[in-house]
Parts: structure tokens; sequence; C-alpha cells
């Protein structure tokens, strides 16, 4: 009896165990994966920390799905670098996003402001949905007029006896 108990015992440890690791493993792959060198890390942790928020909403223009913090293309790294390199020259988060946008253009914003020149970006999906909400209801009022059959009149009635009696002659 406790050579079994022990067996139960070991045997919860190596689920118990099990588990964890595949939880290591599920955290392992599912982080991202920071391309920020230790070299261009900045010493003064807050510096870093506003370098690290801004660097999260700039697109990467080689990869252009990725922040230039996930990207490993030399022109994010040099894009990281300019960040760092104005924010240690003492310039506000907004400036420097500024910067970065009049030099290489809205499209490095990951979240692009709203105005009138991205209005169609921001409201093209609900303008798409709308048109095919209305899209769908024109084409169910349609149906639904459209299948109702008026009653025949008598005279429309004895026209269409005379012919199907004449063909039952037939």
């Amino acid at each position: 009896m406790p050579d079994m108990k022990r067996s139960f015992s070991l045997l919860r440890s190596a689920r118990e165990s099990t588990r964890v690791l595949a939880a290591a493993l599920v955290l392992a792959f599912t982080t991202p994966a920071l391309a920020v060198q230790p070299d261009e890390v900045l010493k003064d942790p807050a510096l870093e920390h506003r370098a690290r928020d801004i660097s999260a909403g700039l697109r990467c223009l080689v990869c252009q799905n990725q922040s230039i913090d996930d990207s490993d293309a030399p022109l994010a790294k040099d894009l990281r670098v300019l960040v760092r390199e104005r924010l240690t020259a003492g310039e506000s988060d907004q400036q420097v996003r500024e910067f970065i946008v009049r030099r290489y253009g809205e499209f490095v914003l990951l979240k692009p402001t709203f105005g009138p020149h991205t209005a169609l970006l921001w409201l093209g999906p609900a303008l798409v949905l709308l048109a095919g909400a209305t899209g769908i209801g024109l084409a169910l009022r349609r149906r639904r007029t459209g299948s109702a059959v008026s009653a025949l009149s008598s005279e429309e009635r004895a026209a269409l006896d005379g012919i199907l009696n004449r063909d039952r002659a037939s």
C-alpha cells in the first residue's frame, strides 16, 4: 500500500511538472521578440521607457507590419537610435513623433491620426458596412414585395380558365 501511494504521488508531481513546463513554453513563444540591442538601451530608465513607448507606435518601413521595437531591419535600428538621440537632446515625446512624421510621412505611425486626409481610412470600413446593410435591406424589401401575388380579377380568372380548358381538351 505505501508503494502505491508513493507511485500516485510521483505521477501527480510529474503531471504538475509537465503543466508548468508547458505553461513556460507557451509564455516563451507568445512574448514579443524585441529587437532592441543592448547598445541602444539608454542608461536612464525613465528615458528608455519613453523611447519604448514612442517606438511601439512607429511602423518599421521595411517590415510594415511591425513596430520598430520588434523589427531587426537596419532602418528600424536607425529609427530607434534617432528616437533615443532626440529624447536625450531634451525633446518631448510629441516633438519626437512630429519629427519622425515630418521626415518619413504619416505612414510611419502604426495608429494614424484622424484628420481630413485620413477620414476615408478611418470611416471607410463603417461606410462599407453601411452600404452592405443597405444593399441587403433593399434586396429583402424587393423580395418581399415581388413575391406577393395580387388576386386575379374576374375577367383575368375567366381568361385563365379558358386557356386551361383549351389545353386540357387538346
